[in-house]
């Protein structure tokens, strides 16, 4: 899709001061303005290519349970899905460097949903210019005549205009072949993107959500056969304090009897920058109507969670994953051969809360595989790689959790009981943060959506990332770090808590 780079530091700190307060106008777009992206230098059609050279992936920084390429830039998590027991996980991939640029699809696969194999390059760019975003879905009954259960790709081509295009794999993933009637959507504009489609049985038909960008909004199509398509509707709703944002990778699921669509939007996220939202409400085949719900939701309160999309070919199971870095300085993190991670995989369910609902997230039942036993936790962790802390805390009285090392690094959480509200804090003490005048962030904050008097978080942490989750996945915060050596002492103080550790395997 068609990203902006982190702004100058001047306006960056000034827009600092703004949204982490919660309140003041989102500059207009224009000044986002970037010619590396905007008008980028015309690049020639390219072939897939391996992944090498292969990394041992032990470098600073690099995450031990999270998916990361071997090398090279990755953003947003591409063409999601579930086939003959394998999770394929495509993205946003530059093949040529570490820098964002020559947009292609990477491609890995996966067995458990933790440890992933990283395969050749599936899309690169071709005559119709970059391969952005989009999805994958299981073409069972041979709709679009590549054959009864062929993968089918759906993405956009962008070269100027964002235009929607196929490709279709009947080896699973391994090679695509591109549908020599590409564009099935055409268009005119560089504000069309992001095609994750789905079968919709009630009305027995393909249907397509595509993001405006800049115009906001998401757009609604159906087809018969994946070729064919034809606007049905467009959904838009005034977000109070946020006039003027990049809508993003929609993703329209079922969950019991009401729809949930995400939406990633940039800039103006719950913080600073990206962010991803949600709506409630029901779907007829051709029209999304949201419930009347306080607007934005929050998927997530933390600085690194963007363009979260669902597995499709998975049943009532709604399984996501998300890029776990910000627009805001994407560009800059520290991250060398490779730069960027994907968050754990999330199940994602629609709870009560206080009558209305809610769209929790939890890390998926997999983790399991890659987990010790858990241990009381004390003042010292007995950790290496990858770990996941549950704290059961008292809610009488405020609460502080601190996470830190022998180099005096810290990462710091606060429990308000009387407002039932989490407060983490990235400052300039969690490690390094000086690449970027908008990493350091002095407080994120999220409700506990929680009415007990305790309330559990688990806490995953590895090399460079943070990821807090209430036990029911009524709120979840993530966030990158890049302190010299993982987090390994517990400092808890104010209420009565208990705390257990468990050690999570490296992946690799």
């Amino acid at each position: 899709m068609k990203k902006i780079h982190f702004f100058s530091l001047v306006m960056a700190a000034a827009m600092t001061a703004v949204a982490i307060n919660g309140c003041g106008k989102d500059d207009d777009h224009k000044q986002d303005y970037n010619p590396l992206i905007d008008d980028p230098t015309p690049e020639q059609p390219s072939t897939p290519t391996d992944p090498q050279p292969q990394s041992n992936y032990s470098e600073q920084y690099r995450p031990q349970i999270h998916f990361t390429p071997a090398k090279n830039w990755m953003n947003d998590p591409n063409g999601m899905v579930y086939v003959d027991g394998t999770w394929h996980l495509f993205y946003q991939y530059n093949p040529q460097g570490n820098d964002w640029g020559n947009m292609s699809w990477g491609h890995a696969t996966s067995t458990d949903l933790v440890h992933w194999s990283e395969q050749p390059v599936a899309l690169t760019r071709d005559e119709l210019g970059d391969i952005f975003s989009g999805s994958c879905v299981i073409d069972k009954d041979n709709t679009a005549g590549f054959g009864a259960n062929a993968m089918v790709a759906i993405y956009t081509s962008a070269s100027g205009a964002q235009q929607q295009s196929i490709a279709y794999s009947t080896d699973g993933g391994k090679n695509f072949t591109r549908y020599s009637g590409n564009p099935v959507i055409k268009n005119d504009d560089d504000n069309l993107r992001d095609p994750k489609v789905f079968w919709h049985e009630g009305s027995k038909q393909w249907v397509m959500t595509l993001a405006k960008g800049w115009k906001m909004g998401v757009e609604f199509y159906t087809s018969p056969d994946l070729k064919n398509w034809t606007h049905q509707s467009t959904f838009f709703t005034e977000l109070s304090g946020r006039p003027s944002l990049q809508w993003e990778c929609p993703d329209l699921i079922q969950l019991g009897e009401k729809w949930v669509l995400l939406v990633s939007v940039n800039p103006g996220g719950p913080i600073l920058g990206s962010g991803s939202m949600y709506f409630v409400g029901d779907f007829d085949g051709k029209t999304f109507t949201a419930d009347a719900l306080d607007y934005p939701l929050w998927l997530d309160y933390g600085m690194d969670n963007y363009a979260g999309v669902t597995w499709s070919n998975t049943g009532n199971r709604k399984v996501m994953i998300g890029w776990m870095n910000n627009w805001q300085y994407a560009g800059a993190v520290p991250c060398s051969p490779w730069r960027s991670a994907m968050t754990l995989p999330r199940e994602l369910k629609l709870i009560d809360y206080n009558g209305k609902p809610l769209l929790a997230s939890t890390v998926v039942s997999e983790i399991d595989k890659i987990a010790g036993n858990w241990q009381t936790a004390g003042n010292s962790l007995d950790v290496k790689d990858g770990y996941q802390l549950r704290i059961k805390l008292n809610l009488d009285k405020n609460s502080t959790i601190t996470l830190g090392n022998s180099s005096d690094e810290k990462f710091t959480i606060d429990i308000n009981a009387q407002d039932r509200r989490l407060t983490a804090h990235r400052t300039s003490a969690s490690g390094q943060t000086g690449f970027n005048g908008t990493f350091s962030v002095p407080s994120m904050q999220a409700p506990l959506c929680v009415t007990e008097s305790t309330v559990t978080l688990d806490i995953f942490v590895d090399q460079s990332s943070v990821e807090i989750f209430t036990s029911t996945g009524s709120v979840s915060m993530t966030n990158l770090v890049f302190p010299k050596s993982i987090y390994n002492t517990l400092s808890v103080v104010g209420d009565t808590y208990e705390a257990q550790v468990r050690k999570l395997n490296r992946i690799w």
